[in-house]
């Protein structure tokens, strides 16, 4: 990452410079440079292309497990769900997910009246036995 910077900031700074102010050697930077890109990355490159046709064939539906398990079924494919994950996050694609439903538990009447605030909102007794309170909680079996 800090090698990418200088290369791209090498047409207004010396290389020098750059290297001293990001704290990496001048040495280190050329051989990053004649390196090259790693398998992996190229890898990464292909199966990137595999993961955009599986997921563009979803409807752009699928999330990392399923896109996994299609590259796997249909593709023979190995390649672990993180993995996977990675690459469509790289890409700035994501699965859709369902919104869980709520379930609702009370359903009040408009046309009932509400209860009487007998305590005024004064939680707080003077004396013992002077207020009593209650709260019903439901419980299903």
């Amino acid at each position: 990452m800090k090698f990418r910077l200088i290369e791209a900031e090498q047409a207004a700074h010396a290389i020098l410079r750059l290297c001293k102010v990001i704290g990496v050697t001048r040495a280190g930077y050329y051989a990053w440079k004649g390196r090259g890109t790693s398998q992996r990355e190229r890898d990464d490159r292909a199966l990137q292309r595999l993961i955009r046709e599986v997921f563009a064939g979803s409807f752009e539906i699928y999330g990392a497990p399923r896109v996994q398990a299609e590259l796997r079924e249909d593709y023979g494919v190995r390649v672990g769900r993180k993995r996977v994950a990675r690459l469509l996050r790289a890409m700035g694609l994501a699965g859709v997910s369902r919104r869980r439903k709520r379930r609702r538990t009370t359903v009040s009447d408009p046309a009932v009246p509400a209860a009487p605030d007998l305590v005024k909102r004064r939680f707080q007794a003077d004396r013992p036995n002077q207020l009593w309170v209650a709260d019903i909680e439901r419980h299903e079996a």
